[in-house]
């Protein structure tokens, strides 16, 4: 991540937030907060603070709140652009590290 990214995006935890969800299409806090090795608080704040702006809904999906980009709001999906042109220009060992996690559950007997 570049700092120029930061600043634009007003902070570091903010950009890590807007990545995640780019890359992932949703999330929660406490799994963005394992990725990035950060407290789960520091996430969260970024999280309400993006969702009370109108970048982010929010809905419940069992006892967790899952975070996704406001899909009424025109200028989210220009944000979506930028952030996915950002997510290209990454180097393949960052995109590695936090952008590429397996989300499928393997197939039962299946050997590692």
């Amino acid at each position: 991540m570049t700092r120029i990214l930061d600043t634009v995006l007003g902070s570091r935890s903010a950009a890590q937030v807007m990545l995640y969800i780019e890359a992932y299409g949703s999330g929660h806090a406490n799994g963005m907060a394992k990725t990035y090795s950060v407290s789960v608080n520091a996430m969260y704040r970024q999280l309400r603070r993006l969702e009370e702006g109108d970048v982010l809904v929010s809905r419940m999906v069992g006892s967790s709140r899952q975070f996704e980009f406001n899909p009424r709001n025109p200028t989210v999906r220009n944000l979506r652009r930028f952030l996915e042109e950002e997510l290209d220009l990454m180097s393949d060992s960052e995109l590695q590290a936090y952008y590429r996690e397996r989300r499928r559950p393997r197939r039962t007997g299946k050997g590692l």
